[in-house]
């Protein structure tokens, strides 16, 4: 192994070990609390490491983001392709969404309610916000119809995401949240 390679393997490592403090922080405490500073001394290198690798917080953020839509995609394609048809495929879908948001509600929130850097709906997207969503246009695709595929998966996705953050944010009460899906998931099997 040459010594470029290796360097090239500990800068990911190092990269890898931020993007998990700042999660492991931000879930704990909120994104208030992910400093530089903060994160410099989890992973215990110098605030200088963490900008040669990151340009600031807001860079940081951007990068868990991407890697919380590459586990939301993983997530949405295990709850899509382990389902019987095409039903089954959407409510999993939904409930696996939800069950993201609620157990990632940082992670959640950086993805799709805090300012970051990232070309979302666009062809530069980052590959992982691409799979996220062409994982809930799969589940939508039988429903399409002569509808237009995006615009529909935008449209489930923008009732999903409704539902939950008005859900977590204390606007609609969690007891009523699988009837509210129900009543959702009726919609697209008409």
């Amino acid at each position: 192994m040459s010594i470029q390679t290796r360097r090239q393997r500990e800068r990911a490592e190092r990269e890898r070990m931020i993007i998990a403090a700042a999660r492991e922080l931000a879930e704990a405490e909120g994104w208030e609390a992910v400093t530089t500073r903060r994160l410099a001394e989890r992973i215990e290198y110098s605030q200088p490491v963490l900008y040669s690798h990151f340009k600031g917080k807001d860079a940081i953020m951007a990068a868990v983001a991407v890697e919380g839509c590459a586990d939301l995609a993983a997530d949405l394609r295990a709850a899509r392709t382990s389902a019987p048809d095409a039903s089954r495929a959407i409510a999993e879908v939904s409930r696996a969404y939800s069950a993201f948001a609620d157990q990632h509600p940082a992670l959640y929130d950086v993805m799709f309610n805090q300012a970051v850097d990232l070309p979302f709906a666009t062809p530069g997207a980052p590959a992982a916000l691409h799979a996220a969503f062409n994982e809930l246009a799969e589940a939508v695709r039988p429903y399409a119809g002569d509808d237009d595929l995006g615009l529909l998966t935008e449209t489930f996705w923008a009732a999903l995401h409704g539902l939950v953050t008005l859900m977590r944010g204390g606007r609609l009460p969690r007891e009523a949240h699988d009837r509210r899906l129900a009543l959702l998931l009726a919609r697209f099997s008409q």
